[in-house]
């Protein structure tokens, strides 16, 4: 989630957005584009008008093709609440430039956008707030307290200038200090630290993971054995399949009830481990040893 020049929320992944025009890559900062321009891109509502064509840059600096399965017009906030079944929720992520320093005003200003168009459109759809950017995130839960707000981390698995952003004890405690509800970290700065998982409860955070180790079953299962709270996962209906297949019933002849449930790309774990603490004792000190940073 970003805010266009003229103070529009709008739903875009990247920081920039890239463009071909006769055989030349053009790159745009999405917050220097107005809305009319910003919805230039892409497919376009009306029938028959061409948008200007879309491009990705991948995380080695690549240009690459914009390949996706479905795509549709670009939009805003506030189109999204009012098309999507109110009954979904949603993670709003606000989004900053990692190699931007923004002041308190600047943050200010699209924080209050943003949530001028929660505030008239969400009702009563569930949301959460989540940011990398541990000011926004800190100043987002001061500006409103209605909706719980997390803040994002890479665990340690990247290293930022803002030591705020380099560990899961940082993240902890920016959270008790601007009084935020939980932690959402990369998967492996978890696996890597996972004695991190006892401090975060011990302080009551709640703590949900993301990454691409979540499109894997077993990785997701074992994050349910050492209490993380839920998962951030591309692959839902897939991941949901292969967890409730590795979850044993706790009876020989009983079927426990077992299940994910589903919030906009989340599943929260509502299940029971089954290893005895000493197993998993073992299993917490192996997988350091076998994720590779």
């Amino acid at each position: 989630m970003t805010v266009t020049k003229d103070d529009c929320p709008v739903i875009f992944h990247d920081n920039f957005i890239l463009s071909k025009d006769n055989g030349t890559v053009f790159e745009r900062r999405v917050t220097e584009l107005s809305l009319s321009e910003f919805l230039c891109y892409g497919p376009q509502r009306e029938a028959g008008k061409e948008g200007k064509s879309l491009l990705r840059k991948s995380k080695d600096g690549k240009i690459v093709e914009w390949n996706v399965e479905t795509d549709d017009s670009l939009c805003t906030l506030q189109e999204a609440f009012e098309q999507v079944d109110p009954s979904l929720g949603f993670n709003i992520e606000l989004k900053f430039d990692d190699h931007i320093v923004y002041d308190q005003d600047s943050l200010n200003r699209v924080l209050q956008a943003i949530l001028k168009v929660v505030f008239g459109y969400a009702k009563d759809r569930p949301i959460i707030f989540s940011s990398f950017q541990p000011d926004a995130a800190l100043l987002i839960r001061k500006l409103q307290d209605k909706y719980p707000v997390f803040f994002l981390t890479n665990g340690g698995t990247e290293i930022f200038y803002d030591v705020r952003r380099n560990s899961l004890e940082e993240a902890i405690k920016v959270c008790l200090e601007g009084g935020l509800q939980g932690i959402v970290s990369e998967v492996k700065g978890v696996f890597r630290n996972p004695g991190a998982v006892t401090k975060i409860k011990d302080s009551k955070l709640s703590l949900l993971t993301y990454g691409k180790l979540n499109n894997v079953g077993e990785a997701v299962y074992m994050q349910h054995l050492m209490g993380i709270d839920g998962v951030i996962v591309d692959l839902v209906q897939e991941i949901t399949e292969a967890v409730s297949d590795l979850i044993k019933p706790s009876n020989a002849g009983e079927e426990e009830e077992e299940s994910l449930s589903q919030l906009d790309g989340i599943g929260k774990l509502k299940t029971k481990p089954q290893f005895s603490q000493q197993e998993l004792s073992f299993l917490l000190k192996l997988i350091p040893e076998l994720i590779q940073i």
